[in-house]
């Protein structure tokens, strides 16, 4: 069952699947249009999944689930998985790699390869200041609170030192 990604609860699941490129318009379009198909029909054991998602910068696709009515199963999350698998591949996006960093850049949003991140740190590139994207984060409270954040305040610190 399709939800309004605002009114999800802030305990809501959540994936989140950076691109390692930003979306063209067109792709855009058809990327909400077939993430809404999708989140429509998607189920665990019969029971409909309330889901909702957005898609930031042009860049990622957010997917949340509220798990107060039903919780998704090994079944459903190969699903979803399986659906970003067929997004890849339909417009020859990375959506998967989780060994990718994407941070902000001055005013823009750059998208590197872990071992690029780390060199650059130790070269000073980026610096604990630096706002990086922290696709960890499991709900949607921690998305809105903690996906954005300065480098030494996520995951990311670790390779500052």
């Amino acid at each position: 069952m399709l939800a309004n990604f605002s009114d999800l609860p802030n305990d809501s699941r959540i994936w989140v699947y950076q691109s390692n490129r930003k979306f063209t318009e067109d792709e855009t379009s058809f990327i909400e249009e077939t993430t809404a198909e999708f989140l429509k029909q998607w189920t665990a054991h019969g029971a409909n999944l309330e889901a909702g998602f957005e898609i930031k910068y042009n860049r990622f696709i957010v997917i949340g689930l509220n798990q107060e009515n039903a919780s998704a199963s090994g079944c459903s999350i190969d699903a979803s998985v399986h659906f970003i698998q067929q997004l890849q591949e339909k417009l020859n996006l990375d959506l998967l790699d989780k060994m990718n960093v994407t941070y902000y850049n001055g005013p823009h949003i750059a998208h590197k390869s872990l071992t690029d991140f780390r060199a650059m740190a130790k070269n000073k590139s980026v610096s604990p200041n630096t706002i990086v994207f922290n696709n960890l984060v499991n709900t949607k409270e921690e998305y809105l609170e903690n996906w954005e954040v300065p480098a030494k305040e996520s995951w990311h610190n670790r390779f500052l030192a």
